[in-house]
């Protein structure tokens, strides 16, 4: 009926768990309250099995309704098959998790949901030998199992390797669902895995009695009975060891092949075609029922024209409560418009825009918006009652629409790191000058003390307190598991992080550089940075990303990709701080709250000396808000983190030649300046160089767009705004290949006095 649905063009696309029900239905039995699943699209009998997914919201979740209650998993914003639990209630505190079953919001891309599983694991062993951190609401002393599913081609992906390779490494209460239906969408097996199975391509994880690994576990996907014992096996394996399991569930079918978008006839023989036909699991399982006289065949066809009769009545509500606001808001609409053209002269223009939507049965939301749009341009010059009721009509209708997909984005209550009130550091007379480092090494400390649920980990973190000693001496203070080492792997240690933030934990993943975020880009992007927007704010995974970067030497250990983050990481806080004393400010802002973060220390400012504050752990740097470190009168200088300490000191050099800049620290990348103290700025100076070691038309260009045209900047400016930005190269290695790749001090000098020449060459004549 769904496939009908998208095929009639109701829906507009179809992917659903068809062939492996059986499965799903034995993992719902031995799934447990606090148990967390983190899946693919393929789970609607198990979400159903659980009772949080009915037919009805089923086809609201087809039709893209964007109504929580009725379609509960994303309100529209998914397509279905994407499939979540709500753990937080309305005003943004946690659920009691241990008294739900759970599920984390899927996501599409293929093995995507395996990092964040590995967290939800970790979680368990965390809550279970950790102590001191309030777990009521999260954990029964770690006896949760994370579940995961993932179709078994799926399996090549990268992500599936690395997180099997982390669970076996940490032995985390995780089991792995593969669904097998020997294809991935047209492709057999054979090409994706070796061996043809993968679980005997990865026997070699089985544990024995001396070493640590997996439980490998295999059963047929249609033989109930072994699949509820092999299950439950599973379960007890990794609730009560923490020993991982892989669960390799075979001779599936995928009866309607991979989506709406094609069918499987067109690559399966008619040999196999006749195989699943015989071997579904439904209808294996109803010979089952009948062969153990649990049921006769009379009785379960009486069942099934009942459930068919019951899911097409649940269709047909769905379909009637989806078209039900649009043609309420169409009735106003046609009134409005035939209001409007009574008194226009282009009546006739408007009155086949209201025939034309009186025409259309099933509108959209889109129909509407379109056509009162259009109306409104044969209204150009009139200033009627009726042309101002139709403008309002409209702009109310586009602003809940936005609203409607577009909110949560970030956080929308009240304790939003934006809203977290800045606390100054406090020094007293004679504060002693120290390392960069030692400021937020002893500023963790405090953290750690202060928060028990709080926890850092990544590569070199634990037993030498990271490569740059921000945290020496920290694992032995708060212990292995609080501060912690990991492999070298990316990808699965921002996973940690994501799986144990939704369930209650406070961790911060340490990438040890900023180039090397780039192996996790895709699960920062399509993971933790959409996670509050496509659960339409009833998730949150407030992970602290650490990283460190820019200006040091070499192709990737300098790099400075900031334009792509701001761009692919929408929905966290992107924060670059110019020393440590800043940046440890934001680390306690961001614990004060509850959303995602990306610090970038400055790589180059460990060993500088900064003056220690009283206040560690409790001084808060204000996100969303920029620094004037000097004021000026000639020209606004715009940058952040390393680069800014080059801007520093040019700008005495600049006073020398009688230009007086104004520098401004960014500090907070995303979101930037929202009180607008930039284009404050521009009105005294009329002038803007923004300064940025990232690429040409990188973050220098999204800064600039946020001064110029976001806030208005234009109509302050004298000159032509501008950038100074890298070379579009990597850096080179060594000082001469920083001086000729980045911006440098010269650089900097000349492109301030070229500006100043062009505006005044009599006063700053040619210097080259």
């Amino acid at each position: 009926m769904g496939r009908r649905e998208v095929l009639s063009g109701k829906a507009k696309f179809g992917i659903f768990g068809d062939g492996k029900e059986l499965p799903q239905l034995a993992m719902a039995r031995a799934f447990q309250n606090g148990d967390f699943r983190s899946g693919y699209y393929r789970d609607q009998t198990f979400m159903m099995a659980l009772g949080y997914l009915d037919p009805k919201s089923f086809f609201h979740g087809l039709y893209a309704t964007t109504d929580l209650e009725k379609e509960p998993m994303s309100a529209g914003r998914q397509m279905g098959g994407h499939f979540g639990t709500h753990s937080l209630n309305e005003d943004g505190t946690w659920k009691n998790l241990t008294e739900q079953k759970n599920s984390s919001a899927d996501i599409s891309c293929t093995a995507g949901q395996m990092p964040r599983l590995l967290g939800l694991a970790q979680a368990s062993k965390i809550y279970r030998n950790v102590e001191g951190i309030e777990q009521s609401n999260f954990s029964n002393n770690g006896n949760e199992v994370a579940w995961g599913t993932i179709g078994n081609a799926s399996t090549s992906e990268g992500h599936f390797f690395e997180t099997l390779n982390a669970a076996g490494v940490m032995q985390v209460p995780m089991v792995i669902c593969i669904w097998d239906d020997e294809y991935g969408i047209s492709v057999p097996s054979e090409f994706h895995t070796t061996k043809g199975s993968i679980s005997e391509a990865l026997s070699g994880l089985q544990r024995d009695e001396e070493k640590n690994g997996f439980e490998i576990l295999k059963v047929h996907g249609w033989d109930y009975t072994a699949l509820i014992h092999t299950f439950e096996n599973a379960s007890d394996i990794a609730r009560e060891q923490h020993v991982p399991v892989i669960l390799h569930v075979t001779e599936l079918t995928q009866p309607q092949g991979h989506s709406t978008s094609g069918s499987h006839e067109r690559y399966k023989s008619s040999e196999r075609l006749e195989w699943e036909r015989e071997n579904d699991c439904n209808k294996r399982f109803r010979e089952w029922i009948i062969e153990n006289g649990i049921s006769t065949e009379e009785e379960l066809k009486k069942t099934e024209r009942e459930i068919k009769q019951k899911v097409r009545a649940a269709k047909k509500e769905a379909w009637t409560e989806f078209l039900s606001p649009q043609i309420q808001a169409k009735k106003v609409l046609v009134q409005l418009l035939d209001q409007a053209a009574s008194k226009s002269p282009n009546r006739a223009f408007i009155t086949k825009l209201k025939n034309d939507l009186i025409a259309i049965e099933e509108p959209l939301k889109k129909d509407l918006a379109t056509k009162s749009r259009k109306a409104l341009r044969y209204l150009l010059g009139e200033t009627s009652p009726e042309k101002k009721a139709l403008q309002q009509w409209v702009d109310n209708y586009i602003k809940n629409g936005e609203y409607e997909y577009g909110s949560h984005l970030y956080n929308e209550i009240g304790n939003k790191a934006t809203s977290i009130a800045p606390v100054p550091p406090i020094y007293s007379e004679d504060a002693e000058e120290v390392d960069g480092r030692v400021i937020l090494r002893d500023n963790f400390d405090k953290l750690f003390t202060k928060y028990p649920e709080a926890l850092v980990f990544g590569e070199d973190t634990g037993n030498i307190g990271d490569v740059n000693q921000g945290l020496e001496g920290l694992q032995k203070k708060f212990g292995k598991l609080r501060v912690a080492d990991t492999g070298i792997r990316e990808t699965t240690i921002i996973g940690q992080g994501i799986g144990m933030a939704l369930r209650g934990l406070r961790p911060i993943a340490e990438i040890q550089y900023l180039d090397y975020i780039l192996y996790a880009i895709q699960t920062l992007s399509d993971d933790l940075a959409t996670l509050m927007y496509r659960t339409v704010g009833k998730q949150k995974a407030p992970l602290i990303v650490r990283t460190r970067g820019h200006r040091l030497e070499g192709i990737w250990h300098s790099g400075s990709p900031m334009g792509g983050l701001v761009h692919l990481l929408r929905g966290m806080y992107i924060l670059a701080p110019r020393n440590m004393t800043q940046a440890a400010g934001f680390y306690n802002t961001l614990m004060k709250s509850d959303e995602p973060a990306l610090i970038i220390e400055s790589l180059n400012g460990y060993r500088l000396k900064e003056r220690k504050p009283d206040n560690l752990g409790e001084y808060c740097t204000p996100i969303g808000k920029v620094e004037t470190l000097k004021e000026g009168k000639d020209i606004t200088l715009l940058s952040y983190g390393s680069t800014l300490r080059i801007v520093e000191k040019v700008a005495q050099d600049l006073l020398e030649v009688g230009i007086d800049p104004e520098v401004i620290d960014a500090q907070s990348l995303l979101p930037f300046d929202l009180e607008h103290d930039v284009v404050k700025s521009l009105q005294k100076t009329n002038r803007l160089l923004v300064i940025d070691e990232d690429v040409p038309g990188g973050c220098s260009a999204y800064l600039m767009q946020e001064v110029v045209e976001k806030q208005g900047g234009y109509r302050y400016l004298d000159s032509k705004p501008q950038t100074l930005t890298a070379k579009a190269h990597r850096p080179a290695y060594a000082s001469d290949g920083d001086y000729f790749s980045k911006p440098n001090a010269e650089d900097i000098f000349e492109k301030v006095y070229h500006i100043m020449h062009e505006s005044d060459p009599q006063t700053y004549p040619a210097l080259r």
